[in-house]
């Protein structure tokens, strides 16, 4: 018998760009201490402790309607799992206005969450928090940068603001200030051994690809390691870019149908560890699964945002057939048409639905299976695989096209108050 005695340095945290601690190193050490014998019962004694490798959890969309006792939650389920630090995507308050108290009791509240958490917090600006001069203004005042970088165990991290300028009801955008910016910090620091790229919307996914900045940002980045995180459609999706992961994140407490998994609808974290030549973990923390020892779920007191002007919501529900069998994975988009289009050609998305494997469907306004408004809708319906190219394009549709716009769709819908059951038949031919 002979005895193991492996030693593990635990070390504090470090300086980068930006200041994590004060700057003190208090090493310590641990050991284990184990018998060994000529046969044992635990598989090696590699412990996955070594010094390069740190966690940290990224928080997405509080806003857009926020639902009150889940970022407040979050904070202390956050506590639980002991991350290095946290990071966001944007969109921490209501805003999306240019009264100075409002903003003012909003963001009050915000930190009274963040100031609980036992490690720090990174701000990144979503368009609710930067969504005019006024905002921009309060936002300065508060934290200084509205893009930023730091470094942590020769990782670099990118704090974006895809806001700038802020342009209200704007697609989003990049200043040419801004990437020179990270032209510079990217140039500086060729040698890190990962990057990762936090920003509010998902500019690779929009129309003004060619102008908002994001194929410059690409640029500089192309020929390293590099993750990005987004927010602000509220819904779960991966994309692959340059051969680079891109995760659009779906809640923590922002506005959500929370239909489940399928739709990407959830209110979770991202827990991210990051290890010595080995691309990162992600794994994504749904809220409802993470308790205390005391197996109690944790009550905060935390207030939602008042959604007002909902208007009553029938149900609405049926099976969609293809060729006669279920239209399995088929989406239906419910329209209604834009009054402030007066050649009738342009409609206002409403909601979408997924056919079940049984054929059957159920739609949503405002949450899980609610129904629709009573009224005329239009519907159209696709088959997309994948549903997403990687690239962050629609894949390609394997319905007619006649089904597939709302201008040329035939499918066609009348709510009427009570109980809707409405069947679709659609032909591949």
């Amino acid at each position: 018998m002979k005895r193991i005695v492996l030693a593990i340095l635990v070390v504090g945290l470090v300086i980068g760009a930006v200041a994590i601690s004060g700057g003190q190193k208090q090493p310590t050490k641990a050991e284990l201490q184990i018998d060994v014998e000529n046969r044992n019962p635990w598989t090696h004694l590699r412990l996955n402790n070594a010094a390069e490798n740190f966690q940290f959890v990224v928080v997405s969309d509080r806003t857009g309607g926020n639902r009150g006792r889940i970022f407040s939650q979050a904070v202390e389920q956050i506590n639980l799992l002991q991350p290095t630090f946290v990071v966001c995507v944007g969109d921490l308050i209501q805003g999306y206005t240019k009264d100075q108290p409002r903003l003012a009791s909003e963001w009050k509240e915000f930190q009274t969450y963040t100031s609980k958490l036992q490690m720090p917090f990174f701000y990144v600006p979503g368009n609710h928090d930067v969504a005019n001069p006024i905002e921009t203004d309060v936002w300065k005042e508060r934290f200084g940068r509205a893009y930023y970088h730091f470094l942590y165990k020769d990782t670099l991290f990118l704090a974006v603001n895809s806001d700038d300028p802020n342009e209200e009801k704007a697609k989003g955008k990049i200043s040419p200030e801004q990437i020179e910016y990270f032209q510079k910090v990217l140039k500086e620091n060729t040698n890190v051994r990962w990057t990762f790229v936090m920003l509010h919307k998902p500019l690779w996914t929009q129309d003004n690809l060619d102008t908002n900045g994001w194929l410059d940002m690409e640029k500089a980045l192309h020929g390293r390691k590099y993750t990005v995180f987004c927010g602000h459609v509220h819904r779960y999706q991966k994309f692959v870019r340059q051969g680079m992961s891109y995760y659009q994140l779906a809640t923590t407490g922002g506005g959500s149908r929370l239909r489940g998994l399928r739709y990407g609808e959830l209110d979770h974290i991202t827990w991210v560890t990051v290890k010595k030549d080995a691309d990162p973990i992600i794994a994504n923390l749904a809220l409802d699964g993470i308790y205390p020892e005391s197996l109690k779920p944790i009550v905060t007191d935390e207030p939602g945002v008042p959604i007002y002007n909902r208007k009553p919501v029938q149900p609405v529900r049926g099976t969609v057939m293809l060729d006669g069998a279920p239209a399995v994975n088929v989406q239906l988009i419910f329209w209604r048409p834009d009054t402030n289009d007066k050649e009738g050609k342009k409609g206002i998305r409403v909601t979408d639905a997924f056919v079940e494997p049984d054929g059957t469907y159920q739609a949503s306004t405002y949450l899980r299976d609610d129904g629709l408004e009573a009224g005329a809708y239009r519907v159209t319906a696709t088959l997309r695989v994948p549903y997403f190219e990687p690239s962050g394009k629609l894949g390609k549709n394997l319905l007619p096209d006649r089904y597939a716009t709302y201008q040329s769709t035939e499918l066609r819908v009348t709510v009427k108050t009570g109980t809707n059951n409405v069947d679709f038949q659609l032909t591949s031919k």
